[in-house]
C-alpha cells in the first residue's frame, strides 16, 4: 500500500511541476541553458588561420575535423546526396572576398552536432578588429517538405546554381540532417537591395531534421528564415541582427519554443526590423491557395530589447501579414514599439483574428498592445485582446528586475525573474 501511495504523490508531484513549468513565461530551464556553448563577444575572439579550403562542389560524404580550421571560399555545394559531417568543435572561417556560403543541396545532409562544451563555429575570416555583420554569405539548406508555391517547388533569389538552386516537395518527414550546438557570426552578405542572404535559411526542410541550440549573432539580415517546410526549432538565440530575428512565409509549418531575440536599437536596418516577420506568401498569385498557409506556433519565447526606453530603429516585436495562423504562449516581450503589428489587411472580426492569438504573455515596456496599420480598428482589437483568456499582461519593469541576469557584458541569463513574473500575473 505504500509503494501504491508512494507513486501517486510522485506522479501528483511530476505533473505539478511539468504544469508550472509549462506556465513560465519566457525562455525557461532548470540551468542557463545558455552557459558554456555562445558567445555574445564574437568580436573579441581570435581563431586560427584556416589550414584547409573548402570550395567548389561536395559530392560524397565529407567529415570536417576539428584539428583543422576551415576557410568557406565563394558558393560551397553538397549535392548528390552526399553528407557534410562536421566534427564537435570545428571552425569554419566564411571568405568575405567571394562571399563564402554553404548550400546543403536537396537530399543532402549536413551533421553538425557540436557539443555544449564543444560548439561548431561558422564565423567570419577577417582579424577580430575588422569583423562586421555580413562578412560571409552564411548557411542555406533545400529540402524536400511542402511549400505553398504554385507547383510545389521553388528557387532562392540569392544568385545560386539554376541546377542545384531548387527546394520543396510532398516529404513533410524529410531530413537534411543536425545542426546543433552551433554558432553563426557575422553572416548575412546583401548581394543587392533585393537579394539578401541569412545566417540561416531553411527552404523546404523537414520535420526529421534536428535543428536545436543555434546561435546566430551580427547577421546583416535575418538571423533564421524558413521558406515553406516543417519544423520543430527549440533553443534558438538570436543575437543583434540587422533585419528579422525569426521569418516564416510560403506555408512553414513551424512549432519553435524556449528561444529567444535579443537586438539592440543600433544594429537594425532603416527598413524596419522585427523579432518575428510572419506572412503565408511574397505574392498571393504565386500562392497556391488550396496548400497550407503558414502556421506557426511559438512557445516561452522571449523578445528583449537590450537598450531600455531606447527603440532606435526596432520597431513591433511581431508583424503579422494576413492569412497567417499564429500563437503565442507563455512568453516575454521587452522594448518594443509596440507590442504586434498588424497588416491593414487582417481584419478585426472573429474569423481573421482567430488565427492570431496571445496567451499568458507579458508585454513590458511596450509602446503600444496589439495594434493594426489600419488605425481605425485598434480600439477594437484591444478590446479582443484585453479579454481575460489571452492574459496579456502590461508593465514597466526595468530588464534588470525581468530577467534573472540580462548582463550581455558577462555570462547573460535571461530566464524570467520569477517573483517578478508571478507578480505580474497576478
Amino acid at each position: 500500500m505504500k509503494t501504491k501511495v508512494s507513486l501517486v504523490f510522485i506522479t501528483l508531484i511530476s505533473t505539478f511541476i511539468l504544469h508550472a513549468q509549462q506556465q513560465q513565461k519566457g525562455i525557461i530551464g532548470t540551468t542557463n541553458w545558455m552557459n558554456n556553448w555562445t558567445n555574445f563577444k564574437p568580436f573579441a575572439n581570435e581563431y586560427n588561420e584556416a589550414t584547409n579550403i573548402i570550395a567548389g562542389t561536395i559530392n560524397k560524404d565529407t567529415k570536417l575535423l576539428k584539428r583543422n580550421t576551415y576557410q568557406l571560399v565563394g558558393v560551397v555545394y553538397v549535392t548528390n546526396n552526399a553528407t557534410l559531417t562536421i566534427e564537435p568543435g570545428t571552425v569554419i572561417r566564411g571568405d568575405d572576398k567571394t562571399c563564402g556560403t554553404l548550400v546543403i543541396t536537396n537530399g543532402s545532409k549536413i551533421m553538425a552536432e557540436g557539443l555544449e562544451t564543444d560548439p561548431i563555429i561558422f564565423t567570419s575570416n577577417k582579424e577580430k578588429t575588422e569583423r562586421r555583420p555580413g562578412d560571409w554569405g552564411g548557411i542555406i539548406v533545400l529540402g524536400k517538405a511542402p511549400i505553398n508555391t504554385l507547383g510545389g517547388l521553388h528557387t532562392l533569389p540569392f544568385d545560386l546554381e539554376p541546377l542545384l538552386n531548387h527546394y520543396g516537395g510532398p516529404d513533410a518527414e524529410d531530413n537534411s540532417g543536425i545542426l546543433k550546438y552551433i554558432r553563426i557570426e557575422y553572416a548575412g552578405r546583401k548581394l543587392s537591395a533585393l537579394k539578401e542572404l541569412n545566417g540561416l535559411s531553411l527552404a523546404g526542410v523537414g520535420r526529421k531534421t534536428v535543428l536545436n541550440n543555434i546561435q546566430i549573432s551580427y547577421s546583416n539580415d535575418d538571423s533564421f528564415e524558413c521558406y515553406g517546410g516543417d519544423l520543430n526549432l527549440t533553443n534558438l538565440i538570436s543575437y543583434r541582427t540587422t533585419d528579422d530575428d525569426f521569418d516564416f512565409t510560403q506555408g512553414a509549418q513551424i512549432n519553435i519554443s524556449n528561444s529567444i531575440a535579443i537586438r539592440h536599437p543600433f544594429s537594425s536596418d532603416v527598413s524596419g526590423s522585427r523579432c518575428f516577420e510572419v506572412d503565408s506568401y511574397d505574392k498571393i498569385q504565386n500562392t497556391d491557395m488550396s496548400k497550407k498557409l503558414t502556421h506557426i506556433n511559438a512557445s516561452n519565447i522571449t523578445l528583449v530589447n537590450l537598450e531600455e526606453n531606447n527603440q532606435g530603429l526596432v520597431r513591433e516585436s511581431i508583424y503579422i501579414k494576413e492569412n497567417t495562423f499564429f500563437n503565442l504562449t507563455n512568453s516575454i516581450v521587452s522594448g518594443f514599439s509596440p507590442f504586434v503589428l498588424l497588416e491593414e489587411n487582417i481584419g478585426n472580426g472573429t474569423v481573421n483574428l482567430s488565427k492570431i492569438t496571445f496567451k499568458n504573455i507579458i508585454a513590458n515596456n511596450c509602446n503600444g498592445g496589439v495594434t493594426s496599420e489600419s488605425s481605425g480598428t485598434n480600439a477594437s482589437l484591444q478590446n479582443w485582446y484585453d479579454q481575460p483568456e489571452f492574459a496579456i499582461r502590461y508593465s514597466k519593469l526595468k530588464n534588470s528586475e525581468l530577467f534573472t541576469t540580462p548582463n550581455i557584458k558577462g555570462n547573460p541569463d535571461f530566464r524570467a525573474n520569477v517573483n517578478n513574473t508571478i507578480a505580474i500575473g497576478n
